[in-house]
C-alpha cells in the first residue's frame, strides 16, 4: 500500500517527510511530484512504509493534521490510471 499525502506545503522536502512517517514505523520510499514545466511542488506526496498496519496508523493520526501551516488530507493512493483523459474514462 502506498500513503498520499494532500494539501502539502510547498516547502515540504523528502526528509521532512521522512521524518514525520518514521514516528509510524520503517519508511520504504517518499515520492514529493514535481511540476514538469516550472519544477514547483505539486503539493503532494505519496509515502510507503514497511507494513500496512503502520500506513493504517499513520493515515489515522495525520489525516486532518496540522503541519507546515496546512491541515494535511492523508489517505491510501488510488492506483494510478493508464489514461487520465477525460474522454476516456466510463
Amino acid at each position: 500500500m502506498t500513503i498520499y499525502i494532500g494539501n502539502l506545503s510547498y516547502r515540504a522536502t523528502v526528509e521532512d517527510l521522512t521524518e514525520v512517517f518514521t514516528d509510524y514505523g520503517t519508511v520504504k520510499r517518499v515520492v514529493l511530484p514535481t511540476d514538469r514545466e516550472t519544477g514547483r511542488m505539486r503539493g503532494f506526496a505519496f509515502v510507503e512504509l514497511e507494513d500496512d498496519a503502520q500506513e493504517d496508523a499513520a493515515i489515522a493520526e495525520l489525516d486532518g493534521a496540522e503541519w507546515m501551516g496546512r491541515q494535511l488530507k492523508v489517505n491510501k493512493a488510488k492506483p494510478k490510471e493508464e489514461n487520465r483523459s477525460p474522454a476516456n474514462r466510463a
